[in-house]
């Protein structure tokens, strides 16, 4: 936290360049109620740690090397796969540190699923990739890889019930892989989240004093948007976070019910800091 904490703090966010060529992966567009969701392959949304095999490392999406035990890594294929390294529902905090503590031998790694969803440059449709990564887990035989769950729905009706079950069990929503689609790199319509609520990320560029009980705490995160925009967080933080906020340049996830009509997201609640670039 900034020592001048008794007023607003401002500062330009540190620099996340890195020598790390970034990873090819397939981001996705948020799942609209004009879209069928019968052409889909459904999935749950894994509050994990997006994860990027190459054939020979581990790396995130920054294309930075993810330390992990050789054992680990020993069981993944020669081809590319990409998928979320998770713990469980909940654990996200868990699983970051240990990833942050860059120590292979933490015995906490026999805990880590890999679970794969897609083959980055493929050729074939997503059923077909799907096919092929099921074999993959087959082949290899061990706990820790697995292929993440995929099911197909008829209706909305459907997709909503099964939306409805994940939530209420933990979960944070679902993803949608168009069944006809091509691998491509980017954000593609072929590759679709669905949660009740909206998410999404912005760097923590300073910090507001609390008042009464909050006094010499963080009131609120100050963060911006790629777009430039800013605004703060205070909803969903805890005491912990308020006396120990996300550092200057942190990337954070909040949530949102909607926009505001000058593009503002409303209510705005701090979910987690993804310390993970």
């Amino acid at each position: 936290m900034c020592a001048t904490a008794l007023a607003l703090c401002l500062a330009t966010p540190a620099s996340h360049a890195t020598a790390d060529t970034p990873a090819p992966a397939m981001l996705a567009e948020r799942y609209t109620d004009a879209i069928d969701p019968a052409a889909y392959w459904v999935s749950e949304k894994l509050d994990g740690v997006r994860a990027l095999w190459d054939g020979q490392r581990l790396r995130f999406r920054s294309g930075r090397e993810i330390v992990a035990p050789a054992w680990f890594l020993a069981a993944l294929p020669a081809t590319a796969v990409d998928g979320e390294l998770w713990i469980g529902r909940r654990r996200f905090d868990e699983l970051s540190g240990l990833i942050r503590r860059e120590d292979p031998q933490d015995p906490a790694w026999r805990e880590v699923r890999y679970m794969l969803f897609d083959q980055p440059g493929a050729t074939g449709d997503f059923s077909a990739r799907l096919h092929t990564l099921r074999a993959i887990v087959t082949a290899a035989a061990v706990p820790w890889l697995q292929t993440i769950p995929q099911r197909r729905v008829p209706d909305r009706a459907a997709l909503q019930r099964l939306l409805d079950e994940i939530v209420a069990g933990g979960g944070e929503g679902l993803m949608l892989h168009r069944a006809d689609a091509r691998w491509q790199p980017g954000r593609s319509a072929a590759l679709l989240k669905l949660t009740p609520w909206q998410d999404a990320e912005a760097r923590v560029v300073g910090y507001a004093p609390g008042k009464g009980r909050l006094q010499g705490k963080v009131g609120s995160l100050l963060v911006e948007a790629d777009d430039g925009r800013r605004f703060r967080i205070g909803s969903g933080l805890s005491d912990a976070i308020r006396a120990a906020p996300p550092p200057i340049g942190a990337l954070v996830t909040y949530r949102y019910r909607e926009l505001t009509p000058a593009g503002m997201p409303r209510f705005p609640r701090y979910l987690r800091e993804r310390t993970l670039p």
